[in-house]
């Protein structure tokens, strides 16, 4: 096995008053947020991080007015190879990538999954991102999950992205398809964290994380409805978690809503499109966004796939069969 990579850059910041009587690893990930706290805290026991040209430990208290200097290593792991696949690319420039993404693609490479991932192709098409901390992804979609996604280009712009991400200012929309009829669009605010037992999965729990969706009625159907989410918040399965906890899962989600369920007097071409529906019915259809670099809001949107577009469809010809 060949060594890993290593990419070296150079940060520095004046440490703000907001930050002052903090840690300096605390301070440091406020930053520099693009980097996680274990990887910041491992670069403070390497001496690579000095603070006014000293060396401190990760507890040492800033005042703020310091002048914080990183040496960022950037480790590619060896697995994460530069694939030449299918990219389907919205958007781009020399900050960003708008990706969109198809339903069945991993986005990074993990263990059962080392190639033929979103980043793999991203790493083909933009070599440059193998210096960038996660290949520059700033946020995931789920494995079943269709839709829009941004990937940084330069580290400026990895960490502009993540602090409008953590600020809540990032405007990402779903459309969903769910499982009962909603009468109306409504917020679900429950925190989120792993499930007790199943650690594999997510759940509502009381010391979870905040999370907040918002969602609004599309169309109904007889005993489903086409709804579009809003994110206030990212966790991990939010969407499907929070639809579950309200007792309206995703058509298709085995994981949180169980088998496919038929209304009444259902035909055949609407069992078939439920039972046979091979994903979770949801996809990413707008981001919004300010440029990392020009400083405007910019904004995509990304059509519906095929799957979801025919499933409305047997929904929609049922309902009017019915009626």
């Amino acid at each position: 096995m060949s060594p890993e990579k290593e990419n070296r850059q150079i940060l520095s910041a004046t440490v703000p008053l907001s930050v002052a009587g903090r840690r300096l690893d605390q301070a440091l990930a406020a930053l520099f947020p693009a980097y996680s706290r274990s990887r910041l805290q491992q670069w403070i026991k390497a001496g690579r991080v000095t603070v006014n040209g000293r060396v401190l430990r990760g507890r040492a208290r800033l005042s703020g007015g310091e002048r914080v200097v990183v040496e960022v290593v950037a480790e590619q792991a060896v697995s994460w190879q530069a694939q030449s696949l299918p990219l389907a690319v919205v958007y781009e420039d020399d900050s960003l990538l708008v990706i969109n993404k198809p339903p069945g693609v991993v986005v990074h490479p993990a263990a059962g999954n080392w190639d033929g991932t979103l980043v793999n192709a991203l790493l083909h098409h933009a070599p440059e991102l193998e210096r960038l901390p996660r290949a520059g992804v700033v946020h995931r979609l789920d494995k079943d999950t269709s839709g829009l996604l941004v990937v940084a280009r330069t580290l400026a712009a990895q960490k502009s992205l993540v602090a409008q991400l953590q600020a809540r200012t990032v405007s990402r929309e779903y459309a969903a398809v769910v499982v009962g009829a909603l009468v109306a669009g409504g917020t679900v605010d429950a925190p989120i964290g792993r499930h007790p037992v199943d650690r594999k999965r997510m759940a509502v729990v009381p010391r979870g994380k905040p999370a907040i969706s918002h969602y609004r009625v599309q169309g109904r159907f007889r005993a489903h409805t086409h709804i579009a989410v809003r994110l206030e918040t990212g966790r991990t399965h939010q969407i499907r978690v929070h639809l579950a906890h309200i007792r309206h899962p995703l058509v298709g989600d085995a994981t949180y809503g169980g088998r496919a369920r038929l209304p009444s007097g259902a035909g055949d071409a609407l069992i078939q499109a439920l039972r046979g529906f091979p994903r979770q019915a949801l996809h990413a259809r707008r981001l919004a966004l300010r440029h990392p670099r020009r400083g405007e809001p910019v904004s995509w949107e990304a059509p519906l796939p095929d799957d979801i577009c025919q499933l409305l469809a047997a929904l929609k010809a049922d309902t009017d069969a019915q009626a």
